[in-house]
């Protein structure tokens, strides 16, 4: 059992030893069939149904149809029997059981209202109009397919744009000579001008397709570039973007109902708030003891 299940079988448990029926979970209209029974208690097949879509992305993946009920069955028949012990061993009367149990109770409550709020705000119509509010947002941006060779010294540079100029293969030669290991023959792919140092993009960017340019120095060494490509960045496709798109919306009704909760509700607390962390690649705020002068 890997420690999923384990966990999920520590849940059982928990059920269990509250006195709380593992059975009954299913939907009260309907008669649920029972079964199994452990020392009495009832494990229907309404059970097993919420167990398996709990458990769906650790079950195993060849298990099928009767296979998979059956081993779901069994998950719930050995949790059950856990849970029986625990109880009989007194572990729900415990100074901590409580606290966990209320905290568990919460979590539940606060996920069943989450799932309420995502499947109410994914509507096709909303999905669609946060997709073309993006696309509106997106501006058209130049992108360029690159290769290079990095050397340490101007003068290796110089020799290997020499190799390229004679005629030589330039992934041949980047793959002899540079020294970046991230990038087979030097290529780099497509990137717009943001993602690279400036001295590089500025002379990536002033190539057209076919050219090559002369030796360039940057914090990584020295570059000779050539220019694959160069072209327009388009917006996605919808259906490429979809389950982005998904989580964006199910996030932002879920993120502006606890900013509602928040604004209407009295919290009081006895410690003020730790300051947020200062964003990436922001200088620390030095001490004021260590900001003097040198001596």
């Amino acid at each position: 059992m890997n420690k999923t299940n384990f966990a999920r079988l520590v849940a059982v448990t928990i059920v269990a030893v509250t006195g709380l029926a593992v059975t009954g979970i299913g939907s009260p209209e309907a008669a649920a069939k029972v079964l199994a029974k452990v020392n009495g208690t009832e494990i229907t097949d309404e059970d097993v149904k919420l167990a398996a879509e709990e458990l769906a992305g650790n079950l195993p993946p060849q298990l099928e149809g009767k296979a998979r009920e059956s081993y779901v069955l069994d998950f719930l028949i050995d949790g059950q029997l856990v849970a029986q012990k625990a109880k009989a061993d007194k572990l729900d009367q415990g100074p901590d059981f409580a606290k966990k149990l209320a905290f568990q109770r919460d979590k539940l409550l606060m996920e069943i209202l989450l799932g309420q709020i995502a499947k109410t705000a994914v509507t096709d119509a909303a999905l669609k109009a946060t997709y073309e509010e993006a696309k509106k947002a997106q501006k058209p941006e130049t992108e360029v397919h690159a290769r290079h060779i990095l050397v340490p010294e101007e003068a290796d540079a110089k020799a290997a744009l020499k190799r390229v100029k004679g005629g030589e293969d330039f992934a041949k030669v980047a793959k002899e000579v540079s020294k970046d290991p991230g990038s087979e023959g030097g290529d780099l792919g497509w990137f717009t001008k943001g993602r690279m140092v400036p001295e590089f993009a500025d002379a990536a960017f002033k190539l057209e397709p076919g050219q090559i340019s002369e030796p360039v120095k940057s914090p990584f060494g020295w570059h000779v570039i050539k220019l694959e490509g160069k072209r327009q960045t388009t917006f996605p496709p919808f259906d490429e973007v979809k389950d982005q798109v998904t989580r964006y919306v199910v996030q932002k009704a879920q993120g502006e109902l606890v900013a509602s909760l928040r604004k209407n509700a009295k919290i009081e607390r006895t410690e003020p708030p730790a300051p947020p962390p200062p964003p990436p690649g922001a200088a620390p705020k030095p001490d004021a003891e260590k900001a003097g002068p040198k001596k």
